[in-house]
């Protein structure tokens, strides 16, 4: 038997398939998103990375959740519904317009009281944070910032807390070393760096474009 299975259009629709089905809130999100912003869609996770999101957050027992790159609102939907009573998620991002439809859903879907979305620089957010420990974080955002972003993250992270990390195959480019571009150069350097890193342990998954999912030892 292989030691991985390589996933073609139709085994990706039978995954699919086979995990629990967004609700019409996720859905009607991931058709808007679509629809208004054309191929900047491609910034959205994938459906399955949501309910892997989510899954994480409840299966930790997450309560104090931060998000680097929000979007649209998808991955935050899912993670915000997965809370506890009195649980916070903190959403980073620059875009008044995205977040826009982030803000839209988030209230549709009964979840904008969990959510505390700051718009800025990222680095600034999280380096204004206050001291208690977080139990979860998900990046996705700008790949130049990734190992800052990291860094913020891992040192504010409680002990077995998790940090999940989007786009860490970037189509399959860190590979491929006559790739010198900045966003495939930032993230091979991430992906060395969360690797080489004895504070945590971690492992790259081939979900999606590739995430690596870091638990803090």
């Amino acid at each position: 038997m292989p030691k991985y299975t390589p996933v073609d259009d139709k085994l990706h629709d039978y995954l699919l398939a086979h995990r629990t089905p967004d609700d019409p809130v996720l859905e009607e999100l991931r058709a808007e998103t679509q629809r208004l912003l054309g191929t900047a869609s491609g910034m959205q996770i994938s459906a399955e990375e949501g309910t892997f999101l989510g899954l994480l957050v409840a299966a930790i027992g997450a309560r104090r959740v931060v998000e680097v790159g929000t979007f649209t609102g998808y991955s935050a939907l899912c993670m915000a519904r997965a809370l506890p009573p009195g649980g916070k998620l903190v959403c980073c991002d620059v875009s008044e317009e995205y977040t826009a439809i982030a803000r839209r859903y988030w209230e549709k879907a009964g979840v904008a009281d969990r959510i505390d979305l700051r718009l800025g620089p990222a680095l600034d957010t999280l380096r204004a944070l206050p001291a208690e420990p977080l139990d979860f974080a998900f990046i996705d955002a700008d790949k130049e910032n990734y190992q800052a972003y990291y860094e913020e993250l891992v040192r504010r992270l409680r002990p077995g807390g998790l940090v999940a990390i989007d786009n860490v195959l970037w189509s399959g480019q860190v590979i491929r070393d006559v790739d010198r571009t900045p966003n495939t150069v930032a993230i091979r350097a991430l992906n060395d760096h969360v690797a080489a890193d004895r504070r945590v342990q971690s492992v790259m998954l081939g979900l999606s474009d590739g995430v690596t999912l870091v638990r803090k030892l």
